[in-house]
């Protein structure tokens, strides 16, 4: 049975828990380790400027706030979501005065992607003249989401997603510390609950703590925390996607690697990540059908075919019959013979045309609608393939400078056997009529 009173504390489990010196921090040892920048920037107390980056609950606020403790800093926060330059000001005033008094003062600034281009310039000359150190935290890509001229003057880390054992060892120290976690509850662990919980955490330390802290409300005072109570406690767990950022990006590449590199496991596995994200299916037949095109190209010519039939079915069908017509397609690609030789044609073709804009059509093959084209010679000496009985006559159909270019070689692969095996008859039918 709970009891409310052991509960009373307002502060999140995860914030009473969040790490107190660089020793506690777990899951960053390529940041934080001795001999790593910024690790051994923290020690010595010469933090410059920095943009952490990485995924929710990967310790990016408390590094910020290590930063400070261990550079004997104040510690201000903003968050992007709430604040604007205004506040930026204010705090920027005080940390002025604070200056002046001796003292530094770390500005962390959280979800600092929120900002817009013009609202981050309000940052440029107070990181310039060290009026404040600069702790920006991002889950985006700063390539694309922080402008140049403050990447320039800070520091880039990305901090990755907590490993099982990082996630695990949190939770038994949560558990066991009496002062700030659930010591005091003399909870007892069943096997295996920990290690289902890290796995379904997705590397987020915070939620980790989270779904441990409501479990432990379930359970009360000496209860047991069991698998069944950590299932109970996490209740549905949402896709990590974001598909209107670099996540979406990131999915469609690897479901189009997949299907390139005919895997048709990874490919099924990026698709089903991508609907249960809610992505637009037909985002999904758009990079099909290209990649059909460009992948598979003439090594199956129903490949593309397909992908456009698989797409018109699901707009018949919707979700979630639709979804049937999409993994037949996923499947059929990822396990077709690949050729990207169309694609490699279709550059060689624009190349020589570009490098001959003005070659002259032959006269051979111009087209002679009127009496006076036909006396200039327009369609003189044209060869009409059907009258050959093997729908084959030798002519040139290119320009003389290009004459004998090859722009189309198909590969070993598929259907492409075949058209070699054309190409190569024709070739030697124009030797033999040379």
């Amino acid at each position: 049975m709970t009891v409310p009173s052991l509960f009373a504390t307002a502060e999140p489990l995860a914030a009473r828990m969040r790490p107190r010196t660089i020793g506690e921090v777990v899951g960053q040892d390529q940041l934080l380790a001795p001999g790593q920048p910024l690790g051994d920037a923290i020690r010595s107390g010469e933090v410059q400027s920095v943009i952490f980056w990485g995924p929710p609950g990967t310790g990016k606020t408390t590094l910020a706030r290590l930063i400070a403790r261990h550079t004997d800093r104040e510690f201000v926060e903003l968050s992007a979501v709430l604040d604007g330059v205004a506040r930026v000001r204010e705090l920027v005033q005080d940390a002025e005065r604070r200056r002046v008094l001796g003292r530094g003062t770390v500005l962390f600034c959280d979800e600092i992607h929120r900002f817009n281009r013009a609202q981050q310039d309000a940052f440029l000359p107070h990181v310039e003249r060290g009026t404040v150190t600069l702790v920006g935290a991002t889950t985006e890509n700063p390539s694309f989401e922080l402008n140049a001229a403050l990447l320039s003057r800070c520091q880039v880390h990305v901090l990755k997603p907590l490993d099982a054992a990082a996630i695990e060892t949190l939770l038994d120290r949560a558990v066991a510390d009496r002062d700030r976690g659930l010591g005091h509850l003399d909870l007892t662990v069943e096997p295996g609950a920990f290690a289902l919980l890290a796995e379904q955490s997705d590397g987020d330390a915070r939620r980790a703590l989270t779904v441990l802290e409501g479990a432990a409300r379930l359970v009360g005072l000496r209860g047991a925390i069991t698998r069944e109570g950590i299932v109970q406690s996490l209740g549905r767990r949402v896709a990590a996607y974001d598909k209107n950022r670099e996540e979406h990006f990131d999915m469609l590449s690897a479901y189009h690697k997949s299907l390139r590199g005919s895997d048709p496991q990874g490919a099924l596995y990026w698709m089903a990540r991508m609907l249960e994200g809610g992505e637009d299916p037909m985002t999904l037949f758009r990079r099909a059908i290209a990649m059909a095109a460009e992948d598979i190209g003439l090594a199956d010519p129903e490949a593309l075919k397909l992908a456009v039939a698989a797409r018109d079915a699901f707009h018949m069908l919707g979700a979630p019959e639709g979804y049937l017509p999409l993994t037949e397609m996923t499947v059929y690609l990822a396990t077709a013979p690949k050729s990207n030789r169309v694609v490699v044609a279709l550059h060689a073709a624009l190349d020589a045309a570009r490098r001959t804009p003005a070659e002259p059509v032959p006269l051979h093959i111009r087209n002679a609608p009127t009496g006076l084209m036909k006396d200039l010679g327009y369609g003189a000496g044209y060869k009409y393939a059907h009258d050959s009985p093997t729908g084959f006559l030798s002519q040139d159909y290119l320009p003389e400078k290009l004459k004998g270019a090859r722009f189309y070689e198909p590969g070993e692969m598929g259907f492409e056997k075949r058209i070699r095996e054309r190409l190569e008859w024709w070739e030697k039918q124009r030797r033999l009529g040379d």
